[in-house]
């Protein structure tokens, strides 16, 4: 089974390679652009605000690199302020950064789930009253989890670290997504965003994907999928061993249900 990686570019060039080296048939078909701001300065004001923050809440991988590549001359993460992340690939970038891992709060990298509410959980017994917080992300995204620092007694801004782009296909991509609408029970979508498979649906309007089955990694993705009809969608933690491990778990029928596989299924 081929594994189509539907990731921005950069991360889909990085889980394509991690997945070949664990055996795994993976090509990149990017369902989503990312690019840098016009203007940086409105990050630049955030670096120079960062001293006295308590937090500052990082989306995604994205909203790490392009955050820290605007940092100015001279400028430092201040030592009492922490790095919230949702997930395993943020936190590396956070890492990547400079930033120690008593820096970073996050879900344990086995943990079920990594959303907003996931990363909530480790700071809920927290005293939030007065503090300020800050969430790094695209030009738009989930208020919940600053709604809920604020219910809390929170200041809390916003700063968009990069923009999302529709996708813009090379030859190679689109000739991708024909062959996996042409043989869906031999290809595997692998979806890390709603907006991936809404930019799929744009790109292949009246695709019958009712023999394709799909992998998310979180069941408001997994529900998008299935909304496209996808006729079998299973969540799975966003790791490419993970995935390398699930695949060998799959059957020889693509849309009978599992049996042993480590994974959790989609609710229907």
């Amino acid at each position: 089974m081929r594994v189509i990686v539907t990731r921005p570019p950069a991360q889909a060039a990085d889980w394509v390679a991690q997945l070949q080296a664990l055996g795994v048939d993976a090509v990149a078909v990017p369902l989503i652009g990312i690019a840098p701001l016009d203007d940086p300065s409105p990050l630049q004001a955030a670096w120079a605000a960062l001293p006295g923050t308590a937090l500052v809440m990082f989306v995604s991988a994205n909203a790490v690199a392009h955050f820290f590549a605007a940092r100015p001359p001279g400028a430092t993460w201040p030592a009492g302020t922490r790095a919230g992340s949702t997930g395993p690939g943020t936190s590396a970038a956070l890492r990547q950064a400079g930033l120690t891992p008593q820096q970073i709060v996050a879900p344990a990298d086995d943990a079920p789930v990594f959303d907003s509410e996931a990363l909530w959980a480790l700071l809920a017994h927290d005293d939030w009253a007065g503090r300020r917080a800050l969430v790094v992300r695209g030009e738009d995204g989930r208020d919940w989890f600053a709604e809920t620092l604020r219910a809390r007694g929170a200041e809390v801004g916003f700063v968009a670290a990069y923009r999302r782009l529709p996708p813009e296909l090379d030859g190679s991509g689109r000739q991708r997504v024909a062959e996996a609408r042409a043989a869906p029970q031999v290809h595997l979508w692998l979806f890390s965003s709603s907006e991936a498979v809404g930019h799929l649906r744009r790109i292949a309007p009246g695709a019958d994907w009712s023999a394709a089955r799909a992998v998310a990694s979180h069941p408001r993705i997994a529900q998008a999928a299935r909304d496209a009809g996808f006729g079998a969608v299973d969540l799975l933690p966003p790791s490419p061993a993970a995935l390398a491990a699930w695949l060998g778990n799959v059957p020889s029928q693509p849309l009978q249900p599992l049996q042993g596989a480590p994974i959790q299924s989609a609710p229907q």
